[in-house]
């Protein structure tokens, strides 16, 4: 299968993520679409619009965007949990429709303010289990009608949404993204998942991963086709080697002028956040390119660890994953619109 290059959309309260510009406009319509719009003129698919109560809801951002593009595919995160399954299904089935089938879905299982919008948070093990429900659940009311269904979390009685999901030939609804690296999140993924999303870990840790949820798939009796996967990854992209770590050791020092307490109150106890922090144990670079000293001064989630270099660097980098089995990318660098513009120029033809 060849590879999907999508890119990241900051749909952020506040200004200046990652080193983003800050202007008071950071999150409008104009601003937001201008990247949508670019990413369409420099050959990405799409990108992810991340999700989380504090900040602009994901949904309504990707129909604006939509609206805004032609063929700019966003992958929508979404929460179990703010979501029921069925308003969710006709959500997104309405917007997959109006778009002509562009949506793609990430189902995000981490813990979140959910008291703020009158949730429980459970603990680990049934989260992930109201997860799996959500999903399968989700997918019946995508491709089945008057759909019923008595769960332990979830209950539905003769649910048809409407309008239908458009089906395509390989592409029976909005493909489902989903991130983990939890026995129990890996147990759902191995399940119910398309596409398992890892973060830049390094290319023997993704290669046991991959082997450990092909082989979980088998003992799960997966009843979809086969899982697939994917890398969501800062790439810290310059025109010679020399200039991206140049650039990538300064970012990093500039991170590291917080005070300890601040990176303290960043840390998250997610078992994938806590894989990423720790690499930074066995060697600021691992592999050929892959940089673990953000983590170490307050890098959070895919800023954690940076793959670093020349377009040639990297592209060699992002096809030794691809190697292993990755088919879906999810690359980003700040400023966006700018790092989206040049890793479209000399990044994307090199691994196309």
């Amino acid at each position: 299968m060849s590879a999907e290059f999508l890119w990241y959309i900051p749909n952020q309260s506040a200004p200046g993520h990652r080193g983003e510009p800050v202007t008071a406009d950071h999150n409008s319509l104009d601003i937001l679409a201008a990247q949508a719009q670019a990413l369409e003129q420099y050959g990405w698919q799409g990108a992810l619009v991340g999700t989380g109560w504090g900040r602009p809801d994901t949904l309504t951002v990707a129909t604006a965007l939509t609206a805004r593009t032609r063929t700019f595919e966003p992958l929508v995160a979404a929460r179990p949990g703010y979501w029921r399954p069925a308003h969710f299904a006709s959500a997104t089935a309405t917007l997959d429709q109006l778009s002509g089938g562009r949506v793609r879905i990430n189902i995000v299982s981490g813990s979140d303010d959910a008291a703020a919008y009158g949730e429980t948070e459970p603990e680990q093990a049934d989260r992930y289990a109201r997860t799996e429900e959500f999903i399968r659940l989700v997918r019946r009311l995508w491709t089945e009608q008057n759909v019923t269904h008595h769960g332990k979390h979830y209950r539905v009685e003769d649910s048809t949404v409407l309008p239908r999901v458009p089906t395509r030939e390989g592409r029976p609804h909005p493909t489902l993204y989903f991130g983990g690296a939890s026995p129990a999140a890996e147990r759902v993924a191995a399940s119910v998942a398309d596409v398992q999303l890892f973060w830049g870990e390094p290319l023997a840790d993704i290669r046991d991963r991959i082997e450990r949820l092909q082989q979980l798939s088998d003992r799960q009796g997966r009843e979809l086709p086969p899982l697939q996967f994917g890398l969501r990854v800062t790439t810290v992209v310059r025109d010679t080697t020399e200039q991206a770590w140049a650039d990538a050791r300064a970012r990093v020092a500039d991170m590291a002028k917080h005070s300890a307490a601040e990176l303290d109150s960043q840390r998250k106890t997610a078992v994938g956040q806590q894989r990423l922090y720790d690499l930074a144990t066995r060697g600021e670079v691992l592999d050929d390119n892959l940089y673990t000293a953000p983590g170490r001064v307050g890098g959070g989630g895919a800023g954690t660890t940076w793959l670093v270099g020349s377009p040639d660097d990297v592209a060699k980098s992002l096809r030794r994953y691809q190697d292993l089995g990755i088919t879906h990318f999810v690359l980003s660098d700040t400023p966006y619109l700018r790092e989206l513009q040049r890793q479209g120029e000399q990044l994307l033809p090199l691994l196309r």
